[in-house]
């Protein structure tokens, strides 16, 4: 069976449905089936993409975003955003503003952006400066504050936003995360690429926190 066909069905490669395994799928199910293995896979093709679309369209934000919100405020010293994420395991945060709106995000990207002056953008280019004894790169930011990297304006959803919308924006935007906001601009929580994978492979998940 040519590759073409499977990825339609959405297998991965190496897991692709052959004649063989149509046929034995068959013979498992008692009784008699007038269909043939072309057949077959004509109406799994098309129940597999209209499944995948229901559940693009069905689940929202607001069923797999995280909640609470690891944040940190405008004036929060880099030294301290570092630490948070290192301590809470993450690659960026949202950062927000006196009335708890998100002003701008910080990703390790953007760290990795202000360290000196050389262009670093990779965390092994960073190593690799320490390796040679370059000093710390990390030293030209080091009194900085987090509104003096953070990203802006941050890009933000409703928790109505769809999963396809979603993977939309972060595709096209190039970001591996975006807050989920209010009515009045309040972060209620965020989704990540993690939290869009988990659904597409699972389906509509529980509600489900993170700190």
């Amino acid at each position: 069976m040519k590759r073409s066909e499977n990825s339609d069905l959405g297998f991965p490669r190496g897991l692709e449905m052959t004649d063989d395994d149509v046929h034995e799928a068959m013979k498992e199910i008692q009784g008699y089936l007038d269909i043939t293995a072309a057949d077959f896979r004509e109406v799994y093709r098309l129940a597999f993409r209209h499944a995948t679309d229901r559940i693009n369209r069905s689940i929202t934000a607001r069923d797999i975003m995280t909640a609470p919100v690891v944040t940190a405020k405008r004036s929060m010293p880099l030294r301290d955003v570092a630490l948070l994420m290192a301590d809470k395991g993450i690659s960026g945060l949202p950062v927000l503003d006196n009335d708890n709106k998100v002003a701008g995000v910080i990703s390790e990207k953007d760290f990795l952006a202000h360290m000196g002056s050389s262009g670093r953008t990779t965390f092994m280019a960073v190593i690799a400066d320490c390796l040679k004894g370059s000093g710390c790169v990390a030293l030209p930011i080091r009194a900085k504050k987090a509104e003096d990297i953070m990203s802006i304006p941050p890009v933000t959803i409703s928790p109505g936003t769809t999963l396809l919308e979603i993977a939309t924006l972060l595709t096209e935007r190039r970001i591996n995360r975006v807050p989920v906001v209010g009515e009045t601009g309040e972060i209620i929580g965020i989704v990540s690429r993690e939290d869009i994978i988990m659904a597409t492979h699972k389906g509509k998940p529980e509600p489900r926190s993170k700190t």
